[in-house]
């Protein structure tokens, strides 16, 4: 007759109904009984503490149970547990286990982070399958260690399009897009098939190429390979047009889609937010037969990243009232939305609701509170954030920190922030020095930031790249130490790009070099012509020099180049309510209220200066 038993109780009368032999049958079964319930209730650690019992009596458990506590370990991250299954293996006579159990302890230490135990196991495995070598290979590219995969990749006896496809994705999600499409090709030209993971490493290459023509190729290809009604592997397809930023393409394709998921439609969403069309990113969320959060999270991001933050805010509420529960990206929108209105109120609220759910922040979302905090003017409650954090071995907090002291001018005390994280045992990244070379520029300690400079390389072996170079630019140049910076100029191994020669343009401003200002606007202007900054400065320079005609030719390049200069905004919050302001400001309801206090201000202040005037 059939059992119908769980897995877990067919595993059971597997292993007792073998080795009817034993010297202990009735306490073996007793003991494996123990084991596997301890196991398949979530109490894995007494269970593997439970296998010395079996050592003492002699008692050696099936494969299949070992196996299955190897992948428990392996699963819940437990290296320590897993080394004792591992030494259980060695004192039951298996210090040279079989294929399928070596492949399992080679899955559990890659799962759990240690590539030298698993590679230890797979040269003493004296028989290798095929998927004793792919399970390698995809170790290896988990732990991003992909030299050591590409090694063993060339070392393989027999490669299938499982091999293959895992060095493509390798290389894709790595970083190194040219190589995983040079692997791509190679597996067409050959003989040996391909499947939807094939299509799903190139596509990721395209996206990290940007490669508008390629998707449309893969596209193809993928449709030619009949493969196009695999939902996930469509919704690749969908995300690297979106990512590309060919919406039109996307939404073709989108509506083309016998079926969709709520993973396709929420790619829509979050591609056409990225873009900046919330109106169409708003509409099609509206039209969503079915949400979740990563749904609502797409569109808050979108207003957050648009400036839109009270729609944000709004948004979030209303995410709350339906009962949807916010992950961390959720999180870190909202705040980053509280951020940019500079609305403390909101910004506590939200604070406030992570305290009282009993949510665990990570990384990103406390670098969130205290950049909100630290923008919204409240630098007191960003440091106490900071210093109430247990785990404080994160370079990214470090980072948030120094640059929150930075922004409000307190370079010495970002400073001692820099040498607090060295204490500790942080390593700094390169975004830690480009911090701390702008906390030295804004307060003035140049010798400071010269320093820093030398120290990132001599110290840490780090290169600078050209953000590093127009910090220190942006440092010696508000100084006055121009012979300094030319130097520096001279030195660098590199060309300088836009941001070397934006930091210069800044300088030439503060230092009012208007002649070198002019030249460095020029040359800006050629490098990047939709650049607002270049224009406006140099608008400036001219109108500074007397040559109005010039600035107003610069003005009118700008308007037939269709460059808009982002406008400054300024915030207040009165009973509770922020009002933003940019200049010129005619929106505001109350537009015609506040000219009027201005005008009143404006002849008040000219009544006190004349007044000033004839008392002198």
């Amino acid at each position: 007759m059939r059992s119908f038993s769980p897995p877990s109780l067919d595993l059971r009368a597997a292993q007792l109904g073998t080795n009817s032999k034993k010297r202990y049958p009735i306490k073996r079964s007793c003991l494996v009984r123990s084991l596997l319930d301890l196991s398949s209730q979530g109490h894995l650690s007494e269970a593997i503490s439970s296998l010395d019992q079996f050592v003492r009596r002699g008692i050696r458990l099936p494969t299949k149970i070992l196996a299955n506590l190897l992948q428990q370990c392996g699963n819940g991250r437990f290296l320590r547990e897993g080394k004792w299954v591992h030494l259980h293996l060695k004192l039951t006579g298996l210090k040279h286990p079989t294929t399928l159990l070596a492949n399992h302890l080679i899955s559990m230490y890659f799962k759990c982070g240690d590539d030298v135990e698993a590679r230890k196991v797979f040269d003493k495995t004296s028989v290798r399958n095929l998927y004793s070598w792919n399970n390698m290979l995809s170790g290896y590219v988990k732990l991003k260690n992909l030299n050591a995969a590409r090694k063993l990749f060339d070392e393989m006896p027999e490669r299938d399009i499982v091999s293959w496809n895992t060095m493509v994705i390798g290389y894709a999600q790595n970083g190194l897009p040219d190589e995983a499409l040079r692997f791509y090709k190679v597996l067409r030209r050959l003989s040996i098939g391909y499947s939807e993971f094939s299509f799903a490493g190139v596509l990721t290459a395209c996206v990290k190429l940007k490669d508008k023509e390629l998707v449309r190729q893969v596209h193809g290809e993928v449709l030619v390979a009949g493969f196009l009604s695999n939902i996930v592997l469509s919704s690749s397809v969908l995300d690297a047009y979106a990512k590309c930023g060919e919406m039109g393409e996307a939404r073709r394709f989108f509506d083309q889609m016998p079926l969709r998921d709520v993973l396709a439609w929420t790619t829509m969403v979050s591609g056409y937010a990225h873009w900046g069309d919330m109106k169409s990113a708003c509409e099609l969320f509206h039209q969503m037969p079915e949400k979740n959060s990563v749904s609502w999270t797409a569109l808050i991001a979108g207003y957050a990243r648009n400036g839109l933050g009270h729609e944000a805010l709004s948004l979030f509420a209303k995410m709350i009232r339906f009962r949807i529960r916010p992950d961390q990206f959720t999180f870190s929108s909202c705040l980053c939305a509280c951020a940019g209105v500079a609305s403390l109120k909101h910004g506590k609220q939200v604070h406030g609701f992570l305290v009282r759910t009993n949510f665990r922040p990570n990384t990103i979302v406390v670098g969130s509170l205290i950049d909100m905090y630290t923008k919204c003017g409240s630098l007191e409650i960003a440091s106490r954030v900071f210093s109430f954090l247990g785990d404080k071995q994160n370079v990214v907090l470090w980072n948030t920190m120094i640059s929150a002291l930075a922004q409000h001018g307190l370079g010495e005390q970002a400073l001692k922030m820099f040498e607090e994280m060295v204490g500790a045992r942080v390593e700094p990244d390169r975004i830690t020095f480009v911090v701390t070379l702008n906390a030295c520029s804004h307060s003035g300690l140049v010798q400071e930031g010269i320093r820093i400079f030398k120290y990132m390389t001599r110290d840490y072996g780090m290169d600078p790249d050209q953000e590093h170079y127009a910090c220190l630019i942006d440092l010696l140049g508000r100084a006055g130490c121009f012979k300094e910076l030319m130097n520096q100029l001279d030195k660098m191994p590199f060309k300088p790009d836009n941001r070397i020669w934006n930091a210069l343009l800044g300088v030439c401003r503060i230092q009012g070099n208007l002649e070198l200002g002019r030249k460095v606007a020029e040359h800006l202007i050629e490098l990047d012509p939709q650049s607002s900054t270049a224009y406006v400065l140099l608008s400036s320079i001219y109108v500074a020099l007397g040559r109005w005609e010039l600035g107003e030719k610069v003005r009118k390049l700008m308007d037939e180049r269709h460059v808009k200069k982002e406008r400054a905004v300024s915030w207040i919050e009165i009973n509770n309510k922020v009002h933003t302001f940019t200049v010129s400001d005619r929106l505001h309801p109350m537009k015609e209220v506040i000219y009027s206090v201005l005008e009143q201000l404006a002849g008040q202040i000219e009544v006190d200066f004349s007044f000033l005037i004839d008392e002198r």
